[in-house]
């Protein structure tokens, strides 16, 4: 019977009550009745991450907006001075929130759903049976069984077993500590070798995990892409701008124009609504949450959002060869022995393998390939052993007679390498991971070798490369993405792996355990294509070099070893059939761990931003031109000429219905440059054109004594003119689907101005009027074009100016 220890007397949380703490034995773990104890008093590993968004708060936070606020006081503004014509931009305002509401609860049903199905699991023992339930179901006292891969879940005290572990995402070190019995285990940290039973200490808010999860899986404010971040400032400057802009309007109009109550307020509203950008911010938002749920249903989990933009822009792809380029396997292909090996004094070198594999758990994929080829065993006891470790390269079995050792070549032959250097890189040519195994004459104790072994035989191994590899490496060089092939295998082999799933520049190879210093290591990084013995602080290295070149870098992985790189890298990338530690640390999860569906993920990425871009800069010709002509309506002392109504019939159809039907096309080109700069420069000259001619359409008009109703007749029609010009540039090169958007809208904007032209306040126009738009309308294209190429000239010499290449920079 497990040993009963003291009452818990510190109260932690209302929802628990003291309880007793038992110390089972590792092999029986807790009774049922002893579970349930556990469960009642509340002592559950239950995470303290706050649960995803309710139906309730979703629709609170779509509605109670700060522009919906504006929108609101707009509203009944207008209804107090009876313009209820002008409440047309209402329906629109009231879909976008209803679009926004609907499209976040499917986001969060589908990925609730994803989320829970990769929820951690632990192995449990209990009443002396093993089962494996969810991380959370666990309870104190609980004995775990940890192994290589697993991430501690509570933090917990070693009750037997040995195992290596890495606790940098705790204390910045990437060294790997040795726990044995009594030692502690720190949620948070991951197995990294070996297997142990433990007893849970602490769980649920007592442990590091729950401070961890909420790092990993939340998305922190400064770490949004680069779009919503852009859109974020936007959308404050323009809600601070647009207050006392709204009231100089107004007192302008009614003061000094002296015109009326009604008349100032729904001019003044006109340009409020110009300058509000309603649709851009809610547009990126739900295009995003869209393509999350498409994502999802696709088996891939995103754990922040941003990835979906940051991997759409990424430039180079670091891949590990296990896992991604080959299937996450192993088998052995043959065993050579070599000179040292002595048939007639020596037991079969088979059976010395049997022995050492028998000794060994299988705790790696390489152990796992070994124990089912090597089954001739003795049957001799093993005296102690070391699990393989990723900074030693090694693992070791002491027999009473002899200590057996089975590492990389480098690692363990140490002085003698040179040797066997040529048989050992003609072996690996063949794409085959060559393991030197042989005796060692000293104590072996987890520590790098002090002097090399005696090799016996030389081990290959193989991992089937995956089937979908070269076709997916190959849709990566086509669109530009550099792939740098990082693993701790011989750099031959992997050249030669890297080589058959058709890699570009394969045959570049570097050793990196020959790279001792900075200068050699950043040269290496930036010249060469595979990588091989490759230190986990190394990857972590070779990633930060990559950023600071100027390169948005992506990296896949799924060990322990991948953590700290993946943690440094602009997007990373884990399979789900890895580590729990990479997949925490990983902004994006492929559920079924197939890298081939990486394309399909690029290419949602950048159909969703190259859209909303190109989208955005219609939106912005609006606000731009309705800031600016606020600005040339106060120094030249005009009413603002426009009425809400006639802005509400511009935007549905030059802005929102064409941004809507463009938004859902596939758009493979790669993103380039900075979000905001590239929306704004598009959306520049054709705000500037819609100003200058707007506003001198009104001079002109009242210097020739047009009735202001004309005037705001004729600057819909100019307005509709130079949108229609740039959505047809926008729109090119044309094809059937943009010819159909682009011929559709200015037939339904013909069709409201004919047809429904009191809603939208279109009236007959004068013969001077008419004049003055021909004239003016003429004038916009012209005008239009020579901006365009101003802006461009401008923008090309800054960069050059800025030391960057303006084609690189182009959107």
């Amino acid at each position: 019977m497990p040993r009963r220890r003291p009452e818990q007397t510190e109260e932690k949380k209302d929802r628990r009550i003291p309880t007793t703490r038992y110390e089972p034995e590792y092999k029986r773990g807790l009774t049922s009745q002893q579970v349930q104890e556990h469960r009642l008093h509340g002592w559950v590993n239950r995470s303290v991450e706050p649960p995803s968004k309710t139906t309730k708060e979703i629709i609170h936070e779509n509605i109670f907006t700060y522009f919906n606020l504006i929108f609101a006081i707009l509203a009944v503004l207008l209804i107090l001075v009876g313009s209820f014509r002008d409440l047309t931009f209402l329906p629109v305002i009231i879909a976008n929130t209803l679009i926004g509401i609907v499209q976040e609860i499917r986001a969060k049903q589908v990925l609730d759903k994803l989320t829970m199905l990769n929820a951690p699991h632990a192995t449990v023992v209990r009443d002396g049976k093993k089962s494996v339930i969810d991380a959370e179901e666990l309870v104190l006292d609980d004995i775990v069984i940890f192994k290589a891969g697993n991430q501690v879940c509570a933090d917990a005290v070693v009750s037997a077993g040995e195992v290596q572990v890495n606790e940098s995402l705790l204390t910045g070190e990437s060294d790997e500590i040795t726990k044995r019995r009594g030692d502690k285990l720190m949620s948070g940290s991951f197995i990294v070798s070996g297997q142990c039973h433990a007893r849970l200490d602490r769980v649920g808010e007592d442990s590091y995990i729950s401070k961890l999860t909420l790092q990993a899986k939340q998305m922190q404010s400064g770490e949004q892409s680069e779009m919503i971040r852009s859109l974020d400032k936007l959308v404050k400057c323009v809600g601070v701008a647009i207050i006392p802009i709204g009231l100089v309007l107004f007192a302008q109009a009614f003061f000094f124009q002296h015109d009326g109550f009604r008349e100032s307020v729904t001019s003044m509203i006109a340009a409020v609504i110009g300058m509000i950008p309603e649709g851009l911010y809610l547009l990126a938002s739900v295009a995003l949450a869209v393509s999350s749920v498409r994502l999802a249903q696709k088996k891939v989990l995103l754990h922040d959002m941003k990835c979906i933009e940051t991997l759409a822009r990424v430039d180079v792809l670091c891949v590990d060869k296990t896992g991604t380029i080959t299937e996450n396997t192993m088998k052995v292909m043959d065993v050579i022995e070599t000179d040292e090996y002595d048939s007639d004094t020596m037991d079969p070198l088979r059976t010395m393998l049997s022995d050492f594999s028998a000794a060994m758990t299988r705790d790696n994929i390489t152990m796992a390939a070994m124990k089912e080829y090597f089954t001739n065993a003795s049957g001799k006891k093993a005296v102690s052993k070391t699990g393989f470790s990723s900074a030693t390269k090694y693992s070791s079995v002491t027999f009473e007679d002899s200590a057996y050792v089975l590492g990389a070549p480098e690692f363990v032959l140490k002085e003698k390498y040179s040797d066997y250097a040529e048989e050992i890189t003609e072996h690996a040519s063949t794409g085959a991971r060559v393991l030197v195994f042989g005796t060692y004459d000293d104590e072996v104790d987890g520590k790098p070798l002090d002097h090399g072994i005696t090799p016996l035989g030389f081990v290959l191994l193989a991992n089937p490369i995956r089937e979908a590899a070269k076709e997916t490496f190959q849709y990566f060089e086509e669109q530009g993405v550099e792939v740098k092939v990082i693993s701790g295998d011989n750099p031959v082999t992997v050249s030669k792996v890297a080589k058959q799933a058709g890699i570009k520049n394969a045959d570049k190879y570097v050793d990196a355990s020959e790279l001792k210093d900075e200068a050699a290591l950043r040269k290496a990084v930036l010249k060469n294509t595979v990588f091989g013995r490759v230190t986990p602080d190394q990857k972590r290295k070779f990633v930060q070099i990559l950023k600071d070149a100027g390169h948005t870098v992506a990296m896949t992985g799924d060990g322990v070893n991948d953590v700290l790189a993946l943690k440094d890298a602009d997007c990373s990338i884990a399979m789900a059939s890895g580590s729990d530690a990479a997949a925490q640390a990983s902004q994006l999860v492929l559920l079924e761990s197939d890298f081939s569906c990486m394309p399909q993920v690029v290419l949602e990425g950048r159909r969703v931003v190259n859209n909303i871009q190109r989208s955005a800069s219609l939106f912005l010709v609006k606000n731009i031109f309705s800031f600016l002509l606020s600005l040339i309506s106060v120094v030249f002392m005009f009413t603002y000429p426009l009425e809400p109504s006639q802005i509400s019939l511009i935007s549905m159809f030059t802005i929102g219905v064409p941004a809507f039907f463009l938004a859902l096309e596939p758009n493979k080109n790669r993103i380039k440059g900075h979000f905001l700069t590239n929306v704004f420069l598009k959306a520049l000259p054709a705000a500037i054109t819609d100003a200058l001619a707007v506003g001198a359409l009104v001079i002109f008009g009242r210097t020739f004594g047009v009735d202001s109703t004309d005037i705001s007749t004729a600057a819909t029609m100019l307005l509709a003119i130079v949108g229609f010009m740039i959505l047809y540039k926008i729109c090119a090169p044309m094809n059937k689907i943009r010819a159909a958007i682009l011929g559709g809208c200015i037939a339904g904007l013909l069709f409201c101005s004919v047809f429904l032209n009191n809603l939208f306040a279109i009236t007959g126009m004068t013969t001077e009027c008419i004049m003055l738009f021909v004239v003016f309308a003429i004038a916009t294209e012209p005008v239009l074009r020579y901006l365009t190429l101003l802006v461009e000239k401008l923008r090309f010499y800054y960069l050059r100016l800025r030391g960057r290449n303006p084609e690189d920079d182009r959107s």
